[in-house]
């Protein structure tokens, strides 16, 4: 028998050691080592065990390769192929990771039921037995009468299975129940984790079989050993949304085929997840009165330009330190952002409590949404509405300056397309042709933004 050794993961950053501390060296946190055991066998550590079909590796030249061989196609959702990067691509080991209740099952059975109609699928149920899954088939009222389904959990059986069916794309839902039998943890740790996504990633690539694996989410707000799956996979997706809530946005977060933090958007119906063509006009359901506190820009989301309403409640504080709250946006920025305006413009909010909000639901990470919740926390503070008309974006600088974003022009132009007259931009976004129907002011710093408004 092939010699065994153990070693011991981290369930926060999956560092390895090679015996127990309390404490992780590389996250610091404590008694979060895990023991696993590692076979000495080549052929075990490389997944490739159990299962017929193995070839040896070759060298080749770069320019000896044929990249037409492998062509993308498209998964029957428009707003899906735009979060992969332009289509699914043979060979690709893509992980989709949300909470419980979020709809990953359901959209992956929905694409699966469509690509079944051309090409050959299988779906790999872990935690739902085939009743459950056709049940939900006749809920959605999807075709059935192509699409291979298999109820296991044991990664060589499934591979073995594949082999012999040699579809074009698999789903394995979910990670978190698969085991490999060289591991002797339960189903679910880190190690099983790891080994079932590596030999289920490598099995892909050999085969050129397109991937999804489904992971769920834990209660801390990240994938069940979150860098153990990461580095593995080529595509890491997160669909997020509440359970009670309609809408879902898919987002990448490692893409090795097309852009990173790219955005897709999805309605919940009876009839399961539909794409919305036309994002902005869901972020943007305002009142028909203005209301003070309210302000809108243009995120830039991978490759398309989103328009978001930013919301602020500016009151007095009753309580010796003020509370700072940011929902959808970074609090730390917005901590910074009042000081500028402290410094800069000459307004104090030192007494008062400062909530930040980001209407839909969507996740603002970019600089370019400074201007705007600047303008919407003065706008609250100072109880004046702004122009419904008016749109708004650009950094703010340490030193009051106003920097410009990428591609302010498309900015500008998704902005005139839903009926905006008014923007408020920095000086180097202005564009050199004039937008029909839109009005637009460069500044340079901060004090001019608040003369323009």
């Amino acid at each position: 028998m092939a010699k065994r050794k153990t070693a011991y993961v981290c369930t926060e950053c999956g560092a390895d050691f090679m015996r127990w501390q309390g404490q992780c060296g590389e996250c610091k946190a404590w008694n979060t080592l895990q023991e696993i055991t590692v076979s000495a066998d080549k052929n075990a550590s490389a997944g490739f065990t159990g299962y017929a079909g193995q070839t040896e590796a070759t060298v080749q030249r770069l320019d000896s390769i044929d990249i037409n061989a492998l062509p993308r196609f498209t998964s029957g959702f428009k707003e899906l192929d735009r979060v992969l990067g332009g289509g699914i691509v043979p060979g690709a080991a893509m992980l989709i990771g949300g909470s419980p209740g979020a709809g990953k099952s359901t959209l992956l059975l929905q694409v699966m039921c469509f690509l079944a109609t051309g090409r050959k699928t299988l779906y790999v149920t872990g935690e739902e037995s085939l009743q459950q899954v056709a049940m939900r088939a006749q809920r959605l009222q999807l075709p059935k009468d192509k699409l291979q389904l298999l109820a296991e959990t044991h990664v060589e059986t499934i591979c073995q299975l594949a082999l012999k069916e040699k579809p074009d794309v698999m789903v394995v839902d979910s990670i978190q129940v698969m085991h490999v039998s060289d591991v002797q943890s339960a189903p679910g740790s880190v190690s099983q984790v790891r080994e079932s996504a590596a030999y289920l990633t490598r099995f892909a690539k050999q085969h050129h079989i397109a991937m999804f694996i489904v992971g769920h989410v834990t209660k801390e707000g990240s994938l069940a050993g979150p860098k153990v799956l990461e580095h593995c996979i080529d595509c890491s997706m997160m669909l997020e949304g509440e359970s009670d809530g309609r809408f879902r946005t898919l987002r990448t977060h490692k893409n090795r085929f097309g852009a990173v933090n790219e955005l897709g958007v999805f309605g919940m119906t009876d009839k399961g997840l539909k794409e919305v063509g036309n994002p902005s006009a869901i972020f943007l359901s305002r009142a028909e009165e203005p209301s003070a506190g309210s302000s809108v820009m243009v995120v830039w989301e991978g490759t398309r330009p989103l328009l978001v309403e930013l919301q602020a409640l500016v009151d007095y504080s009753q309580i010796a330190n003020p509370r700072r709250v940011a929902v959808g946006l970074e609090q730390n920025r917005m901590a910074m952002l009042l000081a500028v305006l402290h410094r800069h413009g000459n307004v104090q909010m030192n007494d008062q409590d400062v909530f930040v909000n980001v209407v839909g639901g969507v996740k603002v990470a970019e600089t370019g949404a400074d201007l705007a919740l600047l303008l919407a926390m003065i706008s609250s503070f100072r109880n004046q509405p702004l122009p419904q008309e008016l749109i708004v974006f650009g950094e703010v600088g340490l030193a009051g300056e106003i920097r410009p974003v990428p591609n302010g022009v498309e900015r500008l132009m998704e902005a005139a397309k839903h009926g905006f007259k008014r923007a408020i931009v920095p000086k180097a976004n202005m564009p050199k042709k004039t937008i029909e129907g839109l009005h637009v002011t460069g500044v340079s710093r901060l004090s001019e933004a608040l003369e323009a408004v």
